[in-house]
This record gives C-alpha cells, sequence and structure tokens, in this order.
C-alpha cells in the first residue's frame, strides 16, 4: 500500500489541454473516486497514473517515487478495466495467475495467490472455465482476482461496472466496497456514475473540463457544494436551481414569490442569485402557504415506496422528492415549501455563497 500524490499534473494532446494542472492527495488505504461527466479528463488522468499515458508536465508519485518515467510493469500497481480484458484461451486460473507467471513465481505460489483470490471473489468453482462460459458479473471478479493475485500497492478501477446491467452494478458496488474493507489498499476508481461515487468513497474528486471542481468526503460534496456544477452533478435527482433577486426581504423569485432568508447574506441587495433546493427538502404545503412557491403538477412517478414529482414554476420546473405515496394529479395545483435552511445560494459567478 503506499500514497499517491499528483502535483500540478497537466495533459496535451498537441494544442490541446486535456488535464490542466491537477492536484489531489491520496492516503495510504485510501478509496478516492475520480467522478464527472464525460470528457472531463478522469479516465486520462488514471491512465497516467498507470504508465499508459505520458504526463505533459507536473510529477506523479507513489509513495516516495516520482512515477512520471518509470514503465507500467515497475509501478506496482494493478488495474481492472471496463471490458475485463480476460485471455479467451486461457482459463480463470490461468488468467489469474498470468501477470505471476510473467513474473517468474515459482508453480506453487501461483496457485497458492489465485486460491486466495478466488476464496475471497467466491470463484473456487469457475477456475477451470474459461471467459465465454462467465457471466458479465464474473468476468468482472476474474479481472479483480487477476489484479489481487499481485498483491499491488495500488488498485486502479476504470468504469469496471459501466457493461452490467443495473442490479448486478449495485451487487458490484458492495462487493467492491467490501474487498476493499477488507484488503485496505489504496484504490483509484473512476466513473461518470455520482450514484457509485457516493455509495463507495471514503473521499470524491470532481472533475470537469481538465480540472477538479471540489475534493471531499460524500457527504460533504452533498451538504456543501462549491459551486453550481458539484451541485448539480452530485445527487439524484439533481438539485433545482432558480433564478432570482437579493432583495430586503428576502430573494425574489419568477412570480413574485419572495422567499424569507435567515441569516447573513454576502450579497448587495439587487444581485442576481441562483437559489439551489434538493428534491428532499421539498415538501407541498397548502396554497398560499407562507414562503411556498406555487406550482402545477405535470409529472408523478410512483416507485412504490416514495414518489417523484415534476413541478412547473415560473420559467422552470422543479423536481420534488416526497417520502410517501400521493394521491395528486398532472395539472393540479400545488404550493412548494422548502424544509428549513436547506436551500443554497450561489452568486453570478457560480460559486455558493451562503445556505438559504
Amino acid at each position: 500500500m503506499a500514497n499517491v500524490s499528483i502535483r500540478d499534473v497537466r495533459k496535451s494532446f498537441g494544442s490541446v489541454a486535456i488535464i490542466k494542472g491537477v492536484d489531489v492527495d491520496i492516503q495510504d488505504g485510501e478509496f478516492v473516486i475520480l467522478v464527472g461527466p464525460s470528457g472531463c479528463g478522469k479516465s486520462t488522468l488514471l491512465r497516467m497514473i498507470a504508465g499508459l499515458e505520458d504526463v505533459t508536465s507536473g510529477d506523479i508519485r507513489i509513495g516516495p517515487r516520482v512515477v512520471n518515467d518509470v514503465p507500467p510493469k515497475d509501478r506496482d500497481i494493478a488495474m481492472v478495466f471496463q471490458s475485463y480484458a480476460l485471455y479467451p484461451h486461457m482459463t480463470v486460473a490461468e488468467n489469474m495467475a498470468f501477470s505471476l507467471k510473467l513474473k517468474g513465481v515459482p508453480r506453487a505460489e501461483q496457485k497458492k495467490r489465485v486460491g486466495e483470490a478466488a476464496a475471497i471473489l467466491d470463484l473456487e468453482k469457475l477456475l477451470e472455465r474459461y471467459p465465454r462460459q462467465l457471466s458479465g458479473g464474473q468476468r468482472q471478479r476474474v479481472a479483480m482476482g487477476r489484479a489481487i493475485v499481485r498483491d499491488p500497492q495500488v488498485f486502479l478501477f476504470d468504469e469496471p461496472l459501466s457493461n452490467l446491467d443495473a442490479k448486478l452494478r449495485v451487487q458490484m458496488r458492495v462487493e467492491i466496497k467490501e474487498l476493499h474493507q477488507r484488503l485496505k489498499t489504496t484504490t483509484i476508481y473512476v466513473t461518470h456514475d455520482q450514484i457509485e461515487a457516493m455509495t463507495m468513497a471514503d473521499k470524491i474528486v470532481v472533475m470537469h473540463d481538465g480540472i477538479v471542481e471540489q475534493i471531499g468526503a460524500p457527504l460533504e460534496l452533498y451538504d456543501r457544494p462549491r459551486n453550481l456544477f458539484v451541485a448539480g452533478f452530485i445527487g439524484s435527482p439533481a438539485m433545482n436551481f432558480i433564478e432570482g433577486r437579493l432583495e430586503q426581504a428576502g430573494l425574489a423569485l419568477p412570480g413574485g414569490v419572495v422567499l424569507p432568508l435567515e441569516g447573513h447574506v454576502p450579497a448587495a441587495p439587487g444581485s442576481e442569485l441562483t437559489y439551489g433546493i434538493r428534491p428532499e427538502h421539498l415538501q407541498v404545503a397548502p396554497a398560499g402557504a407562507p414562503g411556498s412557491i406555487p406550482a402545477t403538477v405535470t409529472v408523478v412517478e410512483p416507485t412504490g415506496s416514495d414518489t417523484t414529482l415534476i413541478a412547473k414554476v415560473e420559467g422552470s420546473h422543479l423536481t420534488v422528492a416526497l417520502r410517501e405515496r400521493c394521491a395528486l394529479k398532472p395539472g393540479e395545483a400545488v404550493a412548494l415549501k422548502p424544509l428549513g435552511q436547506q436551500g443554497h445560494l450561489f452568486d453570478d459567478q457560480g460559486r455558493r455563497i451562503a445556505a438559504a
């Protein structure tokens, strides 16, 4: 196991900058997830850590070593790919032992390590099968087993669950998290799925357009997003946003509604602000309730345990997550009331400035 330190790392392809100066510190044994939309640079950064892409400038350290010019095979890392990358002509056992065979590890030691990894991943009955005889989830376990037998300092995962169906993704999320808790190996995991990030990570690195927008624990990012991008990306359903103007009485929203604000707001009266509120922090209130927002229900989505409402407000739509069933119908007029000080205010640069 080892710390991983990324210092002012940049990557360009010709004149196109992909990574624009990234700094991340990953502690020994941490499970860190790089998350962001497609094209944000997260997989490129992971490949630079692995040695599969050159670093244009900056330093990457694994433990005490700067590894910028160290070949991948000498970095003491193990990578699990999205595509599994199993050899079709080899059995499960042969696939898992292949890297050990290349390093000249004695056959008895190979068998011992493969057996230990197979026991951890429940692959013991599948060791003589070929990849074509396995399900997607079983193939992913084999790919993970191939990484485990190497006993590396760092595990790297590049969107390993994106080829699996929804139910299997949930199951594999649990298995990967349990695996990390058992092995306690430093893990860097790339995904575009913020649910994976929230449920699995010790620490999340949110990336956008080649830069780091925010680093923190999952609930820290959820409760105190640094800017509009993080606020809108983290959380499902996504945070609602309404444009407003700061007045002495509160925040004036479209349609003449004024939301009262508690505490000091570090902005001048008349400032154009964005009010953000998560769907679960809105409740349906009696029509005309003080501090409520008039709206019209457009979509009702019951899921059994809860209900999601989409409601039309002046100039926008709001999503409401109710933790119970409701009898509302599309077209009905409702009032939406924020729960306590659960909102967020963002300035005209998209920066979070206060709770609301």
